[in-house]
């Protein structure tokens, strides 16, 4: 079972985030709006303050889809 205070904890870190942010929860809500299906290729950078960037994607299979129902379920109860 999820303890409800650390529930609380992470919608407190969220929200410090999203004001540091403003973007990125448009951003996702974007995503959420399209809704990610499998196939769909996830590409992700990271560039260090040096200038050296990490670079990955993935494809979304239908046994992925079970995580993003849920993670969409979960962000659905926080709000």
């Amino acid at each position: 079972m999820v303890n409800p205070m650390k529930i609380m904890e992470l919608k407190g870190l969220w929200d410090k985030f999203t004001l540091n942010h403003p973007k990125f929860p448009m951003f996702l809500k974007a995503v959420s709006t399209n809704g990610i299906h499998e196939g769909t290729i996830i590409d992700i950078t990271i560039q260090e303050p040096d200038g050296e960037k990490i670079q990955s994607n993935l494809k979304i299979s239908a046994s992925d889809m079970e995580l993003f129902d849920r993670l969409k379920q979960i962000s659905s109860e926080m709000q």
